[in-house]
């Protein structure tokens, strides 16, 4: 039977902001002590090998400060004889300084019995600290699959549903395509053939243990620069749903975007909070390292102006992408704001209002939209009635407002007439005949007032 190594890398995960303050790390090593870790490895075996990396690995980690460590061996006591598929041990819990501990331990081992991954990861949960403000990283070494009908697809699947765990690592030792098809459903997927290729991958799972990945988002401006910002941003795991950061992007002192640092072992999906928002999925880091990322957020200012109108006076303007009925936004007259480059259709709630079709934004230019100041028409009546304002237009009469039966006073504004004129249609409440309504045409001139006694 083909063997491998798994990795199993994950963490709990309680902020979903930018750590100001370097948390604890917790590192559970998880080993694999079933019999089949005798099986050969390069010029050695497997357990061999393990051993040789992990002591090197856990005395390179003395010192590190804020880390704890700890070991738990599975498949180590029993013989494949005795069939147990609960042999599994927290062998040194979580301490400071018990570097030495761990090595002794390790060195000790001598591989016996099944593999049992699943049942292991799920007593593995428990060996961490409960503590809300650590980083809790578990790396399973194993050279075979599951052999106790456990399913560790499964358990990965709900501990990082249940947000626990973060998306594992799996690195298969000479695993071919079969055990890349067992373990994608568990995590991440690696191939290694070698033990400098097992040193190799330690190396990046340490790192991400620690958190020293980076990532700087470039929000690309029309001309391929990076200098949109201000913006929010949204950080959601892509393949599990669910929200991990909340950011607003920043430029730094030196005029470039703000460095962040994040876990590096979810695919991201990035939502940017412009008009309307982009997003860019499948996003995933390289451990380690300084990661840059590119998201295309054109932007350019729209500026709404009306004259003569005061300080309690509201003119709003809904904002839809052009020839969809889906409104992005409502943006209010005397005010500027930015979109993504394109064109944009305008509905202007003036009465009557005003739609301007396929307006548009572009490059290192305010797009400018002037609407004339509204008139005032002051209606005045001493009894009930049905009524409505319509206006001509094209030799059609097109409402605009219904008049409010209870009418005695009331200042209604309307857009200046210009080649369209107004006409008032009522009836008083108390007539019975259709043939007692009545009509009035008026005009209404721009920052004026006109009076109509019905």
């Amino acid at each position: 039977m083909h063997k491998i190594l798994v990795f199993f890398v994950c963490c709990l995960f309680y902020t979903n902001h930018i750590t100001a303050q370097k948390k604890t790390t917790r590192i559970l090593f998880l080993l694999d002590g079933s019999g089949s870790m005798y099986a050969k490895l390069n010029k050695g075996t497997r357990i061999d090998a393990a051993k040789k990396l992990l002591t090197h690995i856990v005395d390179s980690l003395k010192d590190v400060d804020k880390l704890e460590i700890a070991l738990r061996v599975f498949g180590h006591t029993q013989p494949t004889s005795y069939h147990d598929c609960k042999d599994t041990k927290l062998e040194v819990p979580f301490a400071k300084g018990n570097n030495d501990l761990i090595i002794q331990k390790i060195k000790s081992i001598n591989p016996k019995g099944y593999t049992l991954i699943a049942h292991s990861l799920l007593q593995a949960a428990n060996d961490f600290p409960k503590d809300p403000g650590a980083r809790n990283i578990l790396i399973l070494i194993t050279d075979g699959i599951e052999e106790c009908q456990g399913d560790p697809c499964a358990v990965s699947e709900a501990l990082q549903k249940a947000g626990v765990i973060l998306k594992p690592f799996v690195i298969g030792l000479d695993g071919g395509v079969d055990f890349k098809t067992a373990y994608q459903c568990v995590g991440r997927y690696y191939d290694v053939q070698t033990e400098e290729g097992f040193q190799k991958v330690m190396n990046v799972v340490i790192s991400q243990a620690m958190n020293n990945t980076t990532c700087q988002v470039n929000l690309i401006d029309a001309y391929g620069s990076a200098t949109e910002s201000n913006v929010g941003m949204t950080f959601y795991n892509q393949d599990k749903g669910g929200l991990e950061y909340n950011f607003i992007h920043t430029l730094n002192d030196r005029n470039l975007p703000d460095t962040l640092t994040i876990e590096p072992t979810i695919k991201y999906k990035i939502v940017v909070h412009t008009m309307p928002p982009v997003t860019k999925e499948n996003v995933e880091l390289q451990a380690g390292k300084h990661n840059t990322i590119p998201i295309d957020v054109p932007q350019s200012n729209l500026q709404l102006i009306v004259n003569g109108i005061g300080p309690n006076e509201r003119v709003e303007c809904l904002v839809k992408k052009a020839g969809e009925h889906h409104t992005l936004t409502e943006q209010d007259f005397n005010t500027n704001r930015r979109y993504i480059i394109g064109n944009y259709d305008l509905e202007i709630l003036t009465l009557p209002r005003i739609y301007l079709k396929e307006i548009p934004i572009e490059p290192l230019k305010t797009t400018k939209i002037e609407i004339p100041t509204p008139g005032k028409l002051s209606l005045v009546s001493t009894i009930d009635l049905y009524g409505a304002i319509y206006q001509w237009n094209n030799n059609k009469l097109e409402w605009v407002c219904d008049l409010d039966v209870n009418l005695r006073q009331k200042v209604i504004s309307l857009q200046p007439t210009l080649d369209k004129p107004y006409k008032i249609i009522y009836r008083y409440k108390h007539q019975t005949k259709a043939s007692a309504t009545f009509e009035k045409d008026f005009s209404i001139t721009s920052a004026q007032s006109t009076l109509i006694k019905l």
